[in-house]
């Protein structure tokens, strides 16, 4: 009789513990998922993908600390009717800001007989009469400040700039009020020299034969600037 009570108490709870063990098995998987939801993974310093940047020095020339510029030029003047000439003549420029300039000029342009002296008909002008000189103050405007990379490693400062003002032609023995305006390319080459590009039209009235006449005289100057 009691070894049938021993044995009915083992079935039990073999049955029990079979149970408990399929519960078990089938739980595990879920316990797994909610404890990665609850710990997830601590974010490591070091980045997954190590960016490789080689960086390139580049070396640029600077406008000295100084404002004021003085240079020379020379090009070719086309004065209305005399022809076109060689022309030379010397800058001094003051650079009130970054965007603006002041800029003193003077030239000088020798002129061909004009088109009624071609003719044949008689003289105009003397061998005197034939100098053309000018001088003006110029109020600059730069307007496409920049850089040109001449090569990966070196960069150098430009400017395209507006120019214009107001000054003198003496030409033909007759001194004449002259309004000039035009446009310039610098090139800052080192910290203390600059290139020049430049294309003026300088606007005078002109009486030679009795009529006056406002003349348009074209110039194209290369120029070279020393900043002090």
């Amino acid at each position: 009789m009691e070894g049938r009570v021993f044995i009915l108490f083992l079935m039990r709870w073999r049955n029990v513990l079979s149970t408990s063990a399929l519960l078990l098995m089938l739980t595990m998987p879920l316990l797994a998922v909610a404890q990665e939801a609850q710990s997830p993974l601590a974010p490591t310093d070091a980045p997954i993908i190590e960016p490789e940047v080689e960086r390139k020095e580049i070396i640029d020339a600077k406008i000295d600390t100084e404002d004021f510029e003085v240079g020379f030029f020379g090009g070719m003047y086309s004065t209305e009717d005399f022809g076109t000439n060689s022309v030379i003549g010397a800058t001094f420029a003051y650079h009130v800001t970054e965007d603006f300039f002041f800029q003193l000029a003077a030239g000088e342009t020798e002129t061909q007989p004009s088109s009624v002296e071609r003719l044949g008909f008689f003289d105009i002008l003397n061998d005197d009469e034939r100098t053309l000189q000018y001088y003006n103050l110029s109020l600059g405007y730069n307007i496409l400040p920049g850089e040109a990379f001449v090569t990966s490693n070196w960069a150098f400062y430009t400017a395209f700039y507006l120019i214009g003002g107001i000054g003198n032609t003496h030409f033909a023995g007759q001194d004449n009020f002259t309004i000039n305006f035009g446009a310039g390319f610098r090139f800052v080459a080192t910290d203390w020299m600059a290139l020049h590009v430049d294309m003026r039209d300088h606007i005078f009235d002109l009486d030679i034969l009795g009529e006056e006449l406002t003349t348009h005289n074209l110039e194209l100057t290369m120029g070279l600037t020393f900043f002090f």
